[in-house]
């Protein structure tokens, strides 16, 4: 059995395994992402809902100021967990990846290429010297060509397809309620009411909604609802 000296040792390098084939700096980029306040995303057939917990610590912080929900470009969005700095280079890797294929293609990327690209920088993190995983998680949902798709990307670099996903404190018990009231047949409304619910019972200062951020990703592209809207109303 390790001792606390030798996992010091390990703790050190980023890009060193541990015996037990380890990396500890990859883990604690995780723990850092669980410490942050949750995001959602729900995929249904009409696009794709990103919602999350905007956490204000002070009744003096103007909370459309905390940033938790990111146009990519009119394809896609992003919702993010975890440091807020990492999440914010992490959505301009997004953003450039996806003017490169506009610009030379003529076309938007599609959503499991940008999450590829989002993911591959990451990984680089993860085995580079002198440098440290990302502490941020993301959700990237996009519409493309009549497609819905919704994907994760977590602090090693691996990326996930979702029907409905949770990051953020409290992700397991979000994932449950998911679970247990997500219909394959819902329309948009539908899961942005689930989605509101889900954040809701994780957060009881959450109740009326006051602090969640909702954005959804369709035909007619990237947009944030207000509060109480349906997904047909644009928030200015």
């Amino acid at each position: 059995m390790m001792g606390g000296n030798d996992r010091q040792a390990y703790d050190r390098g980023s890009n060193i395994f541990s015996p037990d084939g380890r990396l500890y700096q990859v883990e604690y980029a995780r723990e850092a992402v669980k410490r942050g306040s949750a995001s959602v995303g729900i995929r249904t057939e009409e696009g794709v809902v990103l919602a999350a917990s905007r956490r204000v610590r002070s009744p003096l912080l103007e909370p459309r100021s905390v940033e938790k929900l990111h146009k990519v470009d009119d394809n896609h969005g992003v919702a993010s967990a975890g440091h807020v700095a990492d999440a914010r280079q992490l959505v301009d890797v997004a953003r450039r990846a996806a003017q490169v294929e506009r610009l030379r293609y003529g076309q938007p990327v599609t959503t499991e290429q940008l999450t590829t690209e989002v993911s591959r920088h990451i990984q680089e993190y993860t085995q580079s010297g002198g440098a440290r995983p990302f502490g941020a998680a993301l959700l990237v949902g996009g519409y493309v060509d009549g497609e819905a798709r919704l994907f994760e990307t977590d602090p090693s670099g691996t990326p996930y397809e979702w029907r409905a996903a949770a990051i953020g404190g409290g992700s397991d018990d979000l994932r449950k309620h998911l679970e247990e009231h997500y219909d394959e047949e819902m329309g948009l409304n539908d899961a942005i009411a689930l989605a509101r619910d889900a954040l809701s019972d994780e957060d009881d200062e959450d109740e009326d909604g006051e602090f969640i951020a909702v954005a959804v990703v369709d035909e007619e592209g990237y947009r944030t609802v207000d509060v109480g809207e349906d997904a047909a109303s644009d928030a200015e």
